[in-house]
């Protein structure tokens, strides 16, 4: 899953995306609220961690900007503001969580996890189904025709994402952003080579093949 945290003090800022990349998440880094607005425009995200006192525009514009674009991604505000009028004020532009500095970074990764429980607990299953492809988000398992397929990070990520927009083109320059975060690097051959692998594990063995590469564009899976 990716996660966008935006928080201008860079340590903090480093060792956050540090611990929380080690829980395998994916995280991209706006130190700033322009930044913030950037990412928001052009990437999906499944998290927030968003700090209020920002430079070039705040939190609150922040917070506001990501609901208006629709997203109903987790927000937890992370910030030294503890005054009840602030978090009531998060709360009404639609944050979801509220952590004060300073703070336990155990604490920090048991939210994010618990606010991802809640927003997958809100959908009608944990599972997303492809024909007989069944991956569930929450134990992480993939299951073909019945039988257990093994996948490593990237490629279960990967298969996650399409499978969440299934029977949709999904561009390549989309799918890289969403799943590295390293800036200014061709990731082209590296995502060939996932959906290679992904194609060995889930389709080698099946009359019915599902990962479909859409030339020039770039894939889609799909039980049609």
């Amino acid at each position: 899953m990716k996660i966008l945290l935006v928080e201008d003090e860079e340590d903090l800022a480093l060792m956050i995306a540090e611990l929380l990349r080690k829980e395998l998440f994916t995280v991209e880094i706006a130190y700033d609220g322009e930044q913030a607005f950037y990412y928001i425009e052009n990437t999906f995200f499944d998290l927030v961690i968003l700090d209020i006192l920002l430079p070039l525009a705040d939190g609150w514009a922040v917070l506001q900007k990501l609901r208006e674009t629709g997203s109903s991604a987790p927000v937890l505000m992370l910030t030294a503001l503890d005054d009840v009028e602030d978090k009531v004020r998060g709360f009404d532009l639609g944050a979801d969580d509220y952590l004060v500095k300073p703070f336990d970074m155990r604490e920090l990764v048991a939210r994010v996890k618990s606010l991802l429980r809640r927003a997958v607990s809100g959908e009608p299953s944990h599972e997303l189904r492809v024909a007989d492809l069944v991956l569930n988000t929450r134990t992480r398992e993939v299951k073909r025709a019945g039988q257990a397929v093994h996948l490593r990070r990237k490629e279960y990520q990967i298969l996650n994402y399409l499978m969440s927009r299934k029977n949709q083109v999904v561009s390549k320059e989309e799918l890289e952003e969403h799943i590295w975060s390293e800036e200014d690097f061709n990731w082209s051959d590296v995502l060939r080579t996932h959906i290679k692998n992904l194609r060995a594990k889930i389709d080698r063995k099946h009359r019915k093949k599902l990962i479909k590469t859409i030339r020039g564009v770039g894939y889609a899976i799909s039980d049609e």
